[in-house]
């Protein structure tokens, strides 16, 4: 992708266009705990999911993909693994046509090199959806998607998927097996807390690593305070932040912090 055509991508993409926002600052603060992730635990293969539909989930996977691409020593790659909605080849202006995820689970001629596309200026590869299929879960499910994945595990340093939302539908649970760690994309004051909690109670705990919130409205005002007359200034809308999976229930309600949450199930109060 050349830099002309970043420059024409949606203004959501903070991370390829806007670099130097205060909007692309939330993302590479999450991008520095991916990074300790990947240092303590040896995070690699990080899913991006949602509740549902309309949380921002895809943004943010594009947005953190790109963050973590910044660094000059990363390879990063990002796989839309959402075959039901696919979305990162429209949202990255990506000719159509070419192989993707399909074709390379449908075909075993095709390796993830065949079907990897370099996003430049970054050192950032992407993997579109490729063909429509209309046995999406039953492509999820096959053991060549774990092959692929294991090839990604070996090829890049961090492999950020955008799957499918948990709720309606089972295909990102079944993928679970082959990704380390996943994040839990909500929209503030939006997202149902009984979705969120339903969500929360279909993952393996382990293997949540946080939430993002997108549209938080909170006051910035010590982000603008320390960058006053830097030549730096806030574009406006909603920036994201995160929360571990720890004080997921302080987010919602602030006296949870000390009270013992279950130990099976998880309650959004």
């Amino acid at each position: 992708m050349s830099r002309h055509r970043m420059a024409t991508l949606d203004e959501r993409l903070v991370s390829l266009v806007a670099p130097h926002s205060y909007e692309a600052e939330q993302y590479r603060g999450l991008r520095h705990l991916v990074e300790q992730a990947h240092r303590t635990s040896a995070l690699s293969v990080l899913a991006v999911s949602s509740a549902t539909v309309g949380d921002g989930k895809t943004t943010t996977a594009i947005n953190l993909a790109g963050a973590l691409a910044q660094a000059a020593d990363a390879r990063v790659l990002l796989m839309d693994v959402d075959l039901r909605r696919p979305a990162i080849a429209e949202r990255l202006g990506l000719e159509e046509g070419r192989h993707g995820l399909v074709d390379a689970i449908l075909s075993h001629d095709l390796k993830l090199a065949d079907v990897a596309r370099p996003c430049g200026p970054l050192n950032l590869a992407v993997v579109t959806a490729g063909v429509f299929s209309d046995i999406p879960y039953e492509l999820l499910r096959s053991s060549r998607l774990g092959d692929l994945l294991d090839q990604a595990r070996r090829d890049y340093d961090y492999v950020v998927l955008d799957t499918p939302p948990l709720v309606p539908i089972p295909d990102a649970r079944v993928i679970s097996k082959w990704v380390d760690s996943f994040l839990l994309v909500v929209r503030a004051n939006t997202t149902p807390r009984s979705l969120l909690e339903e969500s929360l109670n279909l993952m393996e705990p382990q293997k949540v690593l946080g939430l993002v919130f997108n549209n938080d409205e909170r006051p910035r005002t010590t982000y603008n305070d320390y960058y006053a007359g830097s030549g730096r200034h806030d574009k406006g809308g909603a920036p994201t932040w995160w929360r571990p999976f720890a004080k997921i229930r302080s987010v919602f309600d602030p006296d949870a912090a000390g009270r013992r949450r279950p130990e099976r199930r998880r309650e959004i109060r």
